[in-house]
């Protein structure tokens, strides 16, 4: 069922969800309860009640009316923090900022974006972009107080407060947010004094053009960034090792989706040789890099390559305990690329308990994945009732049109 099949009345229901009752949305909304009750029965509303309906529930009233359909992982804490996320980034860059903005402090901004970094790369993305909606108005009240000349390192503070809530919308499909997002990071890392700053930003961007399928930009993008900061090893420090690593990494990371095999060759070898010179994980700039990052991520370049053997053969000398030096959201990525390796060497068991124990342990992180609804899609002959399992924890049931549908409405989000 579409969502524009939906009435109005049951989309408000569906937006509302489990966690906000018609007393709760009466009151976030300034109505009765009845009025709530009516809506939902069918009633129509005046421009001005569904403004503030919609503004209650976190969505465009083009969501509302069924013009547009919500994303399936939002629940209305995420559409909440979007909305708000969405009115910083272009009040901030259009110099409106809050009455009551505090006057920044470098230290302090640095800690809140590091923080920041820390819930994003846990898989709390709600999380990242509420926090990220306050760094933004801070970093550019902090700007605004510095003297002509010596504004560099604020406006590196700015750069990175816009690439982490581009990262966030990107990551949440808002695709238009995350666009505007990063290229305001871009004047901010070109007026910023930080030689890394623009190639982290660029980065970023290629990371936007890889999710909005722009392949070839992406790849471009990603070769000119890691080329721009390719350093001397033999006097490089960890933190210009790690934002190298990382890029060169993203680089073979699209070269694969793009199926070039060679260049995926040409940029993995520099991978493991910036991963080796490290010996260890180190993170810098919002991002963690090393060795066991370089192999993980091997990983799901050769499930992209279609290298089921290799990708398996790369898995078995992956340890727990070098999984335990990676991030959360690294540790779940590289479960996925292993449950996907599994189901394609139709190793159905294998992949759907490793698929099962990743959407347990990480619950948040899974919801914003599109990874596992294809997964299930792959193990269509192990036990139905496994598979049941695990689509009710991906919020699908399988078996509708050759692949799978809403489980109840509200999981349609």
């Amino acid at each position: 069922m579409q969502w524009s099949d939906y009435t109005t009345g049951e989309r408000i229901k569906i937006l509302r969800g489990k966690g906000i009752s018609q007393a709760d949305l009466a009151e976030m909304t300034g109505l009765s309860v009845a009025t709530i009750q009516k809506f939902e029965q069918g009633k129509q509303m005046s421009l001005n009640t569904l403004l503030r309906v919609a503004d209650a529930l976190g969505v465009d009233t083009s969501v509302i009316l069924g013009q547009q359909a919500p994303r399936r992982a939002m629940l209305q804490t995420d559409r909440t923090m979007m909305r708000a996320l969405s009115r910083t980034i272009h009040d901030t860059a259009a110099g409106l900022l809050p009455d009551d903005v505090g006057e920044g402090e470098a230290g302090a901004l640095r800690e809140a974006i590091d923080r920041c970094w820390d819930s994003y790369w846990k898989g709390e993305y709600t999380a990242a972009g509420a926090l990220a909606i306050p760094i933004l108005p801070q970093a550019a009240a902090y700007l605004r107080d510095q003297p002509v000349g010596q504004q560099g390192p604020a406006w590196g503070l700015l750069a990175d407060g816009y690439r982490l809530a581009a990262y966030v919308a990107n990551l949440m499909g808002a695709r238009d947010l995350a666009y505007a997002a990063i290229g305001h990071a871009q004047v901010a890392a070109e007026h910023s004094d930080d030689e890394l700053q623009p190639a982290l930003v660029a980065s970023g961007r290629a990371w936007v053009y890889l999710r909005d399928a722009r392949l070839e930009d992406a790849l471009k993008l990603a070769e000119r960034a890691a080329v721009d900061i390719e350093p001397r090893f033999s006097t490089a420090t960890p933190e210009q090792l790690t934002v190298y690593g990382s890029h060169v990494n993203f680089a073979a990371v699209v070269a694969s989706r793009m199926k070039n095999k060679e260049l995926v060759k040409d940029y993995l070898s520099q991978s493991n040789a910036t991963g080796a010179r490290m010996g260890n994980e180190h993170r810098a700039r919002g991002t963690l890099f090393g060795p066991v990052t370089a192999d993980t991520q091997a990983v799901g370049i050769a499930v992209a390559l279609g290298q089921t053997g290799k990708a398996l053969d790369l898995i078995s000398g992956i340890t727990d305990g070098a999984l335990g030096k990676l991030t959360d959201a690294a540790r779940n990525r590289f479960a996925m690329d292993k449950a996907m390796a599994q189901a394609d060497a139709k190793l159905w068991d294998a992949s759907l308990d490793t698929l099962e124990k990743a959407l347990v342990e990480a619950p948040v992180w899974a919801r914003h994945q599109a990874l596992p609804s294809v997964i299930v899609q792959k193990v269509g002959r192990a036990s139905t009732t496994r598979i049941r399992r695990v689509s009710e924890l991906i919020g699908v049931r399988p078996g509708v049109e050759g692949g799978f549908a809403p489980a109840t409405r509200k999981s349609a989000l």
